[in-house]
């Protein structure tokens, strides 16, 4: 088998290894704004960010070499952050052929101005059907750090699409030992819960800032975390039922990508600093200008959230840690987590 993939930053270069230790030949393709990775990956058999060689299936392709890198594929993985959804579909679903399944680990959501949210193969399936093109689109949802993938961590994700024949296919082809992988066809359900960690998943750090200004000390407090993991849980459950996910298991999927992301990565290091006081532009000039796809994502949820609150479809009382994160974000509002809107009395 022949997988090919585009996108080489970490996690498309993280999925090389599950298929390369199932003996399949791995084609990383870098976009336009790769060429110093593919470069380096031809140089050194390395990833950058990795510190763990490539497997010896491994072959590098730049961009302009996309043609040689499908012809003879058996599969392509798109490995673009959500910022390159319109370049993924103009540069490559373009010219893949319909033959050829794919298969995309870019999570996040678009929103529309009448409040829908869409799924990023929704986008592109809309997409392609203006220009009478059919792709076989499937997605990988669920907690999965690149590091980590790539040193073997045992890993459980899901595999989503439309055609279940299609997912066993591509289960058969990446599974391993250590990548294991469940399948369904509820994309929405898969899709929405892994992009609406995301913004929860800032909400949950907000604390940890919280707690460095308020007891200066790097001790982490649980308590607070936790009871923002359930409120964020909570919210996303109504958000999945709102999504109409053909199954609210997946809120399993959307939770244990939430918790790991609480745990690392660009989204926690953002939530800290806004707990520790400094406003979103000080935040993002700290980070050096590093992507925040959990910015975005929180950004457009809100804003359909707020829309479908003005139609009667959602109450507002169902989101108060969603909104208040958009006001830190939108309005520069200081961190001042709504502990109160979270209590509720209940009668059994």
């Amino acid at each position: 088998m022949v997988v090919t993939i585009v996108g080489s930053g970490m996690m498309g270069s993280a999925l090389a290894f599950p298929a390369s230790d199932n003996g399949h030949e791995v084609r990383l393709v870098g976009t336009h704004l790769d060429r110093e990775i593919i470069d380096t990956c031809r140089k050194t058999s390395r990833h950058p960010k990795f510190e763990k060689d490539f497997p010896e299936t491994v072959k590098y392709y730049q961009i302009e070499e996309l043609s040689e890198a499908l012809s003879g594929a058996d599969i392509l993985i798109g490995g673009v952050s959500s910022f390159g959804v319109e370049w993924f579909y103009e540069n490559v679903l373009k010219v893949v052929p319909e033959n050829i399944p794919v298969l995309t680990v870019t999570k996040g959501l678009m929103d529309t101005p009448d409040g829908r949210l869409l799924t990023y193969p929704q986008v592109w399936s809309e997409m392609l059907e203006k220009s009478g093109k059919k792709l076989s689109l499937n997605a990988i949802g669920g907690p999965c750090t690149s590091y980590e993938l790539v040193s073997c961590d045992q890993t459980h994700v899901s595999f989503c699409g439309e055609n279940l024949e299609t997912l066993e296919f591509l289960r058969n082809v990446m599974q391993t030992d250590y990548y294991h992988i469940s399948i369904t066809n509820d994309v929405t359900g898969i899709e929405s819960a892994v992009a609406l960690k995301n913004g929860y998943a800032l909400g949950i750090a907000l604390t940890i800032g919280l707690n460095k200004k308020q007891f200066n000390s790097e001790q982490l407090h649980f308590n607070s975390q936790a009871a923002i993991f359930g409120q964020a849980v909570g919210e996303m459950y109504k958000l999945l039922d709102f999504q109409k996910a053909l199954s609210l298991n997946n809120l399993c999927v959307g939770a244990g990508d939430l918790y790991v992301t609480v745990y690392g990565g660009r989204t926690r290091l953002v939530g800290i600093l806004l707990g520790e006081g400094f406003d979103i532009d000080q935040a993002k000039q700290k980070l050096n200008g590093v992507t925040l796809e959990s910015l975005v994502v929180a950004e457009r949820v809100a804003r359909a959230i707020k829309i479908n609150i003005q139609k009667g479809i959602l109450c507002k009382k169902d989101f108060p840690l969603l909104l208040h994160i958009d006001e830190i974000i939108t309005q520069k509002n200081p961190v001042n987590i709504p502990w109160d809107e979270f209590t509720y009395t209940e009668r059994i």
